[in-house]
C-alpha cells in the first residue's frame, strides 16, 4: 500500500501512543471514579457493564492500535515484527470478546434486551470481521503460509481490510459513547456535568487516536520508502 510521499511516520506513532495512554486513563476514571468500579459479579449490575467500555477501548482498540503500528515502532526483523503483530491482534480479539460478553451479561442479568441498537449491530459485526481478518493473516502469512506470490498479492488487501475493520472499531466506540451518555443524561445526569464532558472528550481523543494510527500505518517508515509496510520475504 503506497504511503504519502514526504510524510514521516514517527510523529504520528508518538502522538498515537500519547493518545492511547490518555484515552485509557480517561475511560478508567469514568468507569471507576464516576461509575463506581468494575466487577464480573455484583448486585450492582452497572459494575458488570463497566467492564465493557474498559476492555473494548483498552483491550480491543488500543492493543489493536499497537498491533497495527508494531511494524513501524519496533526496530526488529520482519519475522519478529510479524509474530508481535499477530500476537497483539490475538490479545485484542480475546479482550474484545470478553468485553462483549460483559455487555451481554449485564443485559441478561438486568432484564435488558440484547442487540437492539446500531452500536451493538456494528460492534458484533466488527469483532466478527476482526476474527476473520486474524485467521486470514495467520494462515496466509504465518502458518501454514501461502506461496510468496500469493502473499505478495494478498498483502495490500490484508492491510486495506485491516484498516477498514479498525475504522469500524473506532466508529463503534463512538456510537457506544454516544449511546451510554444519552442513557445517562435521560436518567438525570446533568448535560454539562464533569462526567458528561469527560465522556465527550474521551470520544474525541479516540477519534484522534484512530486518525493518527491510520496515518502512521499508510505513511512510509522512511520518507524515501515506497511502501507503508515491508515487503513479504521470499523465504
Amino acid at each position: 500500500m503506497a504511503g504519502f510521499p514526504g510524510v514521516k511516520v514517527a510523529p504520528f506513532t508518538y502522538v498515537s501512543h500519547v493518545l492511547a495512554v490518555a484515552s485509557a486513563a480517561m475511560v478508567l476514571v469514568w468507569c471507576i471514579h464516576f461509575r463506581g468500579g468494575l466487577a464480573f459479579e455484583s448486585t450492582n449490575k452497572s459494575l458488570i457493564f463497566n467492564i465493557h467500555p474498559v476492555l473494548m477501548l483498552i483491550g480491543f482498540i488500543i492493543v489493536g492500535s499497537e498491533a497495527i503500528m508494531s511494524y513501524k515502532t519496533l526496530p526488529l526483523s520482519h519475522e519478529v515484527n510479524k509474530v508481535i503483530h499477530l500476537t497483539l491482534h490475538a490479545i485484542a480479539l480475546v479482550l474484545g470478546a470478553v468485553g462483549i460478553y460483559a455487555a451481554f451479561k449485564f443485559h441478561n442479568e438486568s432484564g435488558i434486551d440484547n442487540l437492539y441498537s446500531l452500536h451493538s449491530w456494528v460492534g458484533l459485526g466488527t469483532i466478527c470481521l476482526y476474527g476473520i481478518q486474524w485467521i486470514f493473516g495467520f494462515v496466509t502469512f504465518f502458518f501454514p503460509g501461502a506461496s510468496p506470490t500469493l502473499r505478495g498479492k494478498s498483502l495490500p488487501w490484508h492491510v486495506l481490510f485491516g484498516l477498514f475493520v479498525y475504522i469500524l472499531a473506532i466508529a463503534t466506540a463512538e456510537l457506544g459513547f454516544l449511546e451510554k451518555l444519552t442513557f445517562l443524561e435521560s436518567s438525570g445526569l446533568y448535560k454539562y456535568s464533569s462526567e458528561s464532558f469527560l465522556v465527550n472528550f474521551t470520544a474525541l481523543v479516540v477519534i484522534f487516536l484512530g486518525a493518527s494510527v491510520v496515518i502512521s500505518a499508510i505513511a512510509p517508515a522512511h520518507v524515501d520508502a515506497p511502501q507503508g509496510y515491508s515487503s513479504i520475504s521470499e523465504n
